[in-house]
């Protein structure tokens, strides 16, 4: 089912027009920047010159007031042009986004903020480390802050920075004893004592420049702890993660495309036609068209049901984690059929399906993880039997 079908807006019509316009140069650079581990420089710099950045923002801070909804729908046509591109700039819109929308900070610095964004700023938050791994799953961070006097000394390494390279803010997590609690810190990229590791060397998304983040002695005024929390972060639903699994429904979307031209146009001496005339084939097709249908309506039906309420905030939060292993493992399914249908010629470099295969294996381990997902429906499933 075409994505085309869920497209309920002026907004976001404007939008996927104009990404899909630029197209050519979205994926120009694609394979060079895979290849050679290299920030898609010139794509985020075009995104962020088009306001798409900026559209996250409330109307009354100069936005768009762009909606989960919406940032699925653009998140998905982006994914389907460059995934590493899509998956890059698809952090800063979830975290600006749910900022906002839930007012998280002090409005002083919200304001502040939104100037930034308004120039050009983009930004991510800096969670996961070496050696505790994602905070959703509970475990104290290593990185913490000391308070003295009017500032907040950070000292810590963080992994998986996504666009570390290209970043003008950093939403750093640490743990502050006198509080006890897990605090975020707004710190900008100049400041004195950040620095990042070139060290980003994965088989998939190598474009997005995940280094590690070094702080030492990374001094920034206490104001800019924007949030504190003494709970696992997880616990409270944030549809905005669902840009993540969009991204790889795009990808799964231009792997099922890709397949199906090669099956419509490739006809080999040994046989009459082409092999999309081929059973064998024709089976491969049709699973993929129901692995993807199967992902699109269950991704689109969660972010309609969390926006025409009454649902319960525990059980939202579970479809939004099923939402993301729904598509994840779908997109994997999708792409495995579609290089079977291609055969070896799936596996050359020059073909953007192998590239496609990497990418899709990082979802597996983006949050909420698979383990952590099963492990709430379980329990959601047991409590509903026992009451």
């Amino acid at each position: 089912m075409s994505r085309d079908l869920f497209i309920k807006t002026e907004f976001q019509q404007k939008w996927i027009n104009k990404i899909e316009n630029h197209k050519e140069a979205l994926q120009k650079h694609a394979e060079e920047n895979d290849l050679h581990s290299k920030f898609p420089y010139e794509n985020i710099n075009w995104l962020i010159k088009e306001g798409y950045t900026k559209t996250v923002l409330p109307k009354s801070y100069g936005g768009e007031g762009a909606t989960p909804e919406d940032v699925i729908i653009l998140q998905e046509t982006l994914g389907k042009i460059d995934g590493a591109t899509a998956l890059s700039i698809g952090w800063h819109m979830g975290v600006v986004g749910q900022i906002y929308s839930e007012n998280l900070w002090d409005k002083e610095i919200m304001d502040e903020f939104a100037e930034e964004v308004l120039n050009g700023a983009i930004v991510n938050r800096a969670v996961s480390e070496a050696d505790t791994g994602s905070p959703t799953r509970g475990a104290r961070p290593s990185t913490n802050a000391k308070l003295v006097g009017d500032e907040y000394i950070i000292n810590g390494v963080k992994t998986f920075t996504t666009m570390s390279q290209r970043l003008t803010h950093f939403l750093v997590g640490a743990f502050i004893p006198e509080k006890e609690a897990l605090g975020f810190f707004l710190i900008p990229r100049e400041t004195e004592g950040l620095t990042i590791a070139e060290n980003w060397n994965m088989v998939g998304m190598r474009a997005t420049e995940s280094h590690d983040l070094v702080l030492d002695d990374v001094k920034i005024d206490k104001k800019y702890l924007v949030e504190v929390s003494k709970g696992p972060r997880g616990a409270v639903p944030n549809p905005w993660n669902l840009h993540i699994p969009a991204v790889y429904l795009g990808i799964a979307q231009a792997a099922r495309d890709y397949a199906v031209d090669f099956a419509n146009e490739y006809s080999p001496g040994s046989i009459e036609g082409v092999i999309a005339d081929i059973p064998a084939v024709e089976q491969n097709i049709g699973n993929m068209e129901l692995e993807l249908t199967t992902a699109r309506h269950y991704i689109y039906s969660v972010i309609d049901k969390y926006q025409k309420p009454p649902i319960t905030n525990a059980r939202i939060n579970e479809e939004i984690g099923a939402a993301k292993h729904v598509v994840v493992n779908h997109a994997i399914k999708i792409i495995d059929s579609a290089m079977r249908i291609v055969g070896a010629k799936s596996l050359e470099m020059e073909r953007p399906l192998q590239r496609y295969y990497r990418d899709i294996r990082a979802g597996l381990h983006n949050p909420p993880m698979d383990d952590i997902t099963i492990k709430k429906l379980a329990k959601q499933a047991r409590e509903e039997r026992t009451k």
